[in-house]
């Protein structure tokens, strides 16, 4: 009797597919969780990018200037003008090779 019940509960078993809607769901379950891990992943990025903007903006509120680029070179020493020796006027303009400009036409 043992024997036959086995027999036919193995048969049972193999004519439902229970056992193969149970496999299905589980894997994809698991291909869902894997999905919502990427997702939770560019979340956390984001908030992360959000939080670093958040703390930019209070900074702003408060009054504090953004950080700046340091200038690639030091500007050029200002020269003083140059006068002739003893004489307290400045020294004449170099000419140039430009024409002068000419005044607007007066308007009737």
């Amino acid at each position: 009797m043992k024997n036959w019940l086995k027999k036919t509960w193995n048969w049972l078993l193999g004519k439902t597919t229970i056992d193969e809607k149970v496999v299905e769901v589980v894997e994809e379950a698991k291909e869902r969780l894997a999905e919502v891990k990427e997702e939770f992943a560019e979340a956390k990025e984001a908030v992360k990018e959000v939080v670093k903007q958040s703390k930019d903006v209070v900074d702003a509120a408060k009054g504090k200037s953004t950080p700046k680029r340091k200038p690639r070179r030091k500007p050029a020493a200002k020269k003083p003008a140059a006068t002739n020796a003893g004489d307290t006027k400045p020294v004449a303009k170099k000419p140039t090779n430009r024409k002068p400009r000419r005044k607007p036409a007066a308007k009737k």
